[in-house]
């Protein structure tokens, strides 16, 4: 086989597209593939990669014989090709990168603008059109954005911190904005002036030292620890209801708040009957099994509990997950391959975010909430040559930082017309949208007609574990190919056993939704009268919007002084300039609470600015 593959004109051309192929299902450059590099010691390509690899090898070669399962190295693979393509045509090669036009930079920053976006996502050159837009055609978001940014602000010495006001939406655009950047040195704040970078800043600092990034990023922090403006993991030392005592560790005491940042919606972490029900359930099954749901780990209450969930949320069958993120991780990755297209809302939750890269999908975007801009990438993706086969929508029925629904009866119809299937993350939605608090699909009268609904049961369900409902064949497909279910220990019995009573109880009492939806109307309409930006909320997360980072933080510190606690949240939660308080309104705030936390945000406020003086 060796003899034949040198003696072949083809070979070069051979070896060329497959390391491209390689190249475009790995991070590496083609570069630094060498053919004889050992696949998993030296490349670390391992058997699920490698099937990737497979598939689209012959896909592009046009070949139907098989090739080696197991090549130990590029070279092995490379000579089976040539052997199996023989002296036939082969496919037009990926066509080089765009010549450089008018307006771009001419010194390389076009090819290494490529050669990262190339690394960061899952496109072979040829697709990565100079023109086409980040988020709905490429799936390029923000932080695959920051990595790229990073990788040319490494490659041209630009100083820290220099790309993180970048706002180009295309790749040509992005060349013209860094080209400009280059000539500009980003000026030194002045000693004891705000410090005015975000976290974003320290996703991509590179260093020989791997932990460079966690130091600098540790005296950033500690900084605003200082200042009392970050208060992230603070400890609660009481349950979490309508007050809770918290150890404050910069001041080194206890104090009790208004709390406003429970996804307790309901209440039901603290019902008796639920608490008495994972006490019992530990007492007879034990602290945990130690054993993943097809290995040893699942208990009956496993099996009830996906039963109960199931005819709760009206669907055929149920899967329970460790958690809420790993279902996403599962669910997604479980089904997507990389020839299908995953069709996400831009302001979905990380979960999705991470199950989408995780699957190696070809990711597109759509502006949140615009069913036009989704119709639109739809559109494209069934377009003929578009190298899409199935098609995944996947939404938050709740959006976790803004409060908003999705417009699932549009996204249902989009998906019908388009042959589409849909996901919809009701994290935020179970227990709080709907007449039973199933979720969004029973919000909008769509029971049946949304593919899958996911869900995690920590926040109204006062448990800990992550859900998905659908088809039964579809779930039971999950449970051999999700990773996140396959290959990890289950919730512990006693959680499950806790989870069960959960769904009696909001079977019982339905004036715990009733009392919700009374809360969520009366603080609600306080904040709005008083002018705060609340966008679009129509569940129980309030945002107040004040946009800029600085302020967002001093806000929040002034609440806090005023002894009501709820979320501030910066980059990542939400992107840079739409920084906020999040506030979660629960069944057992009172109405004294509701007046009490309507007078301190609009107290600090004034005070800070977010809000006009008193007249």
């Amino acid at each position: 086989m060796t003899g034949r593959t040198e003696s072949t004109p083809q070979t070069g051309p051979i070896e060329q597209q497959v390391l491209r192929i390689v190249a475009a299902r790995t991070l590496y450059d083609e570069a630094q593939l060498s053919p004889d590099s050992d696949l998993e010691g030296e490349l670390g390509i391992d058997s699920i990669i490698l099937e990737s690899v497979l598939g689209t090898v012959k896909e592009h070669f046009g070949i139907e014989a098989e090739l080696p399962s197991t090549p130990a190295t590029l070279r092995e693979l490379i000579d089976a090709v040539a052997e199996a393509v023989g002296d036939g045509p082969l496919p037009q090669g990926a066509p080089a990168a765009p010549a450089a036009e008018a307006g771009d930079a001419e010194d390389g920053l076009l090819e290494t603008v490529l050669a990262s976006a190339m690394r960061h996502t899952q496109y072979e050159r040829h697709q990565l059109d100079v023109d086409a837009d980040f988020e709905s055609e490429l799936g390029i978001d923000s932080v695959i954005l920051t990595s790229i940014t990073g990788d040319v602000a490494d490659a041209y010495g630009l100083p820290d911190g220099a790309t993180g006001s970048v706002t180009a939406t295309t790749l040509r655009k992005l060349v013209a904005e860094l080209d400009a950047l280059r000539t500009a040195q980003a000026p030194a704040a002045a000693e004891g002036s705000w410090d005015d970078r975000s976290m974003k800043d320290f996703l991509e600092e590179r260093s020989t030292d791997l932990f460079a990034k966690a130091r600098s990023f540790a005296a950033y922090r500690r900084k605003r620890e200082e200042d009392r403006l970050y208060w992230y993991g603070m400890p609660t030392r009481s349950r979490s209801e309508n007050r809770a005592v918290i150890f404050d560790e910069l001041e080194g005491r206890e104090r009790e708040f208004l709390h406003f940042a429970s996804n307790n919606y309901l209440g039901l972490a603290n019902h008796p009957k639920v608490v008495e029900a994972v006490c019992d359930a530990t007492r007879r099954c034990g602290a945990t099994h130690t054993g993943s749901r097809i290995i040893g780990g699942t208990n009956m209450l496993h099996k009830e509990l996906e039963r109960r969930l199931a005819a709760f949320k009206k669907a055929p069958a149920c899967a329970v997950f460790p958690g809420g993120y790993s279902a996403n991780l599962g669910v997604i990755s479980g089904l997507v391959k990389s020839y299908d297209a995953l069709v996400i809302d831009k302001l979905n939750h990380m979960s999705i975010v991470d199950g989408c890269k995780l699957s190696g999908g070809i990711r597109k975007i759509y502006r949140h909430n615009d069913m036009a801009d989704l119709e639109r990438v739809l559109q494209r993706c069934s377009e003929p040559g578009s190298g899409v086969l199935g098609k995944l929508i996947v939404v938050d029925g709740v959006f976790s930082m803004h409060g908003d629904v999705c417009d699932l009866p549009e996204i249902v119809r989009l998906a019908k017309e388009y042959d589409a299937r849909v996901l919809v993350d009701d994290a935020h939605a179970t227990g709080v949208l709907g007449a039973t608090g199933s979720g969004t699909a029973e919000h909008f009268g769509l029971k049946g007609q949304v593919d899958l609904e996911l869900g995690t049961m920590s926040k109204a369900l006062a448990g800990m574990g992550g859900f998905v409902v659908g088809d039964e064949e579809v779930v039971d497909y999950l449970r051999f190919y999700a990773n996140s279910y396959v290959f990890a220990a289950n919730i512990p019995a006693g959680v499950a056993a806790g989870l069960i009573a959960s769904l009696d109880v909001m079977e019982a009492e339905p004036e715990r939704l009733e009392r919700l939806w009374s809360n969520i109307r009366d603080l609600r309409g306080r904040l709005k009268e008083a002018g705060f930006d609340l966008e679009h909320t129509e569940s129980a997360i309030l945002p107040i919007v004040v946009g800029d980072e600085r302020r967002a933080m001093e806000m929040g510190r002034a609440v806090r002084a005023r002894g009501l606690f709820c979320q501030t949240v910066v980059f990542p939660g939400v992107p840079l300039g739409d920084a906020r308080l999040r506030i979660s309104v629960t069944s057992e705030h009172t109405p004294e609470d509701l007046e009490e936390a309507a007078g301190i945000f609009i107290e600090a406020g004034r005070e800070t600015g977010v809000l006009p003086p008193s007249a």
